[in-house]
């Protein structure tokens, strides 16, 4: 099935995309309002604690050079590597990444996807869409949808966070929330790396002098401002100021509590790393 064709598009079985649809919301008109409201509720209860991890490479290795070596296609086609067994009967992967390999039980290979369109195609990857026929502000990527929907159960730590670093080439710079608002724009450290989070020369009481500050200047402007932006940037302060005031975040991006091995591998935050 294909949701970015035209609607008069027809399957094999002379079935159009707009009768797919149709005969897919009919069961929804038997739900009345209270049940859906209880399903909603229900899901919402059942949600655990998890994090996805989304790596994007810009012109990165070719799917042959990592997991579909293709070794039966000709020379000019397939990967200039071997392919070696994983924990998997029947799975193989690239000779450079043993590591991987011993966890293939626990990932799912994915070898039959293509971009809608025959590029480099971030953007339907961010935010799983076209660039076309885009709403007003755009869509939004999403790891804002998951901020808006799904929230997050700490408000001292961030429900999305983008490391992604300022481009040259502009589509690949991320952190939009679009029309969701500012409130679910993405936290994006940047600047020099420092050895500590601690706020130099400025104690708590202070920083909530401040936010008083900022609170009654905002409330003035808030009263001449019918679009709704100052209320995203009412939540995006508040949680800014509940971060800089906990120790959440600063514990959970404390490098020096991961284990000589984690750190080894993957380095120690220093300029090279």
């Amino acid at each position: 099935m294909n949701i970015f064709g035209k609607s008069s598009d027809r399957f094999c079985d002379g079935h159009s995309r707009r009768q797919f649809l149709k005969a897919g919301s009919l069961g929804l008109g038997g739900l009345a309002l209270p049940d859906l409201l209880r399903a909603e509720a229900m899901s919402a209860a059942g949600g655990s604690n998890k994090s996805v991890i989304m790596i994007y490479l810009p012109g990165g290795p070719p799917h042959q050079d990592m997991y579909d070596l293709k070794m039966d296609a000709p020379s000019e086609i397939r990967g200039e590597f071997r392919p070696i067994s994983t924990s998997v009967a029947g799975i193989q992967i690239c000779e450079h990444l043993p590591q991987i390999a011993k966890l293939a039980d626990k990932l799912a290979f994915i070898r039959t996807m293509v971009g809608a369109k025959d590029r480099h195609e971030s953007f339907q990857c961010m935010t799983g869409r076209l660039n076309e026929r885009t709403p007003p502000g755009g869509w939004p990527e999403f790891g804002s949808v998951v901020s808006k929907l799904q929230g997050t159960k700490d408000a001292t730590l961030s429900s999305y966070v983008n490391l992604s670093p300022k481009m040259r080439h502009a589509p690949y710079n991320f952190g939009k929330p679009s029309f969701l608002g500012f409130g679910h724009t993405p936290f994006m450290p940047s600047g020099d790396i420092m050895s500590d989070m601690v706020l130099q020369g400025i104690t708590s009481d202070r920083l909530a002098s401040r936010k008083k500050l900022l609170e009654s200047v905002d409330r003035f402007r808030r009263d001449i401002d019918k679009s709704g932006v100052m209320e995203g940037l009412d939540s995006f302060q508040s949680r800014a100021f509940e971060i800089l005031t906990s120790s959440r975040m600063l514990e959970a991006l404390d490098v020096s509590k991961e284990p000589t091995s984690v750190k080894e591998r993957y380095g120690n935050g220093t300029d090279k790393e």
